[in-house]
């Protein structure tokens, strides 16, 4: 289970990672990103935090799910208050599609949480 919130995890980050470091203009334009090395500097960081957690897939510690558990939380906290705030402004699928990524990302949490390594094993 632990590492399957891992993948996951780095499922959702890679692409995400690899789509905003190479956002087409056009689509930038569409969404309204104005400097366009914003996006590609958001996409590096993004691609990296989920190799990070590919990476950490394949000997995960408490320290590394600390680290999945304490990014998803976090990115979760920066993405529900605006679209529950900007309720109006947003289109309702991208709001929908927002809070689906938000829940999926608490549920890899807990995941990450229930199925962390115990302190006993390695005693």
């Amino acid at each position: 289970m632990l590492r399957a919130a891992f993948w996951l995890t780095a499922l959702l980050f890679v692409p995400l990672g690899l789509y905003l470091y190479f956002l087409p203009p056009v689509v930038a334009t569409l969404i309204g990103v104005s400097p366009l090395w914003l996006a590609r500097g958001a996409g590096a960081v993004v691609l990296a935090w989920g190799a990070f957690q590919l990476a950490a897939s394949f000997a995960p510690d408490r320290v590394k799910v600390g680290g999945l558990v304490g990014g998803n939380l976090l990115l979760v906290a920066a993405l529900v208050p605006p679209v529950l705030r900007g309720a109006e402004t947003l289109p309702p699928a991208l709001r929908t599609a927002l809070l689906v990524v938000a829940g999926a990302l608490t549920l890899l949490a807990l995941m990450a949480l229930l199925g962390s390594p115990s302190r006993r094993g390695r005693l």
